[in-house]
């Protein structure tokens, strides 16, 4: 199983932007995604990638403001977050789907990283 560790979280005023890392221990040909919980709310997909990056898929919410990308040399998955807002705060997690097939649901998911603070102050 892939090990996933996420890296770029903080705390960041409103308008402002992050960039979150996400390094796995080896290469994965499926498409990987980053989802958030804020607390008390239950975990909602943020966006996802297929292997190639050719392909990109949002949550409405983030739209526009928030970009996926991966280098595939360096096993590694990132979330440009511009223009941020209170209510993107959250732990942030990315994680590798269980097939080719993607999705955005957390079952289509399977590794999971341990998640990275982002605080958005208003």
């Amino acid at each position: 199983q892939v090990q996933l560790v996420e890296s770029g979280g903080g705390l960041v005023q409103a308008g402002g932007s992050l960039r979150l890392s996400c390094a796995a221990s080896r290469r994965t040909f499926y498409p990987m995604g980053w989802f958030r919980q804020a607390p008390g709310q239950e975990r909602e997909f943020v966006a996802s990638i297929n292997w190639s990056g050719g392909y990109t898929y949002y949550a409405d919410s983030v739209k526009g403001r928030f970009t996926i990308s991966r280098d595939n040399a360096k096993n590694t998955v990132y979330l440009q977050m511009n223009s941020l807002r209170p209510e993107d705060t959250a732990v942030y997690y990315c994680a590798v789907g269980i097939n080719m097939n993607g999705g955005a649901r957390a079952a289509d998911f399977g590794s999971w990283g341990q998640g990275t603070q982002v605080t958005v102050s208003s």
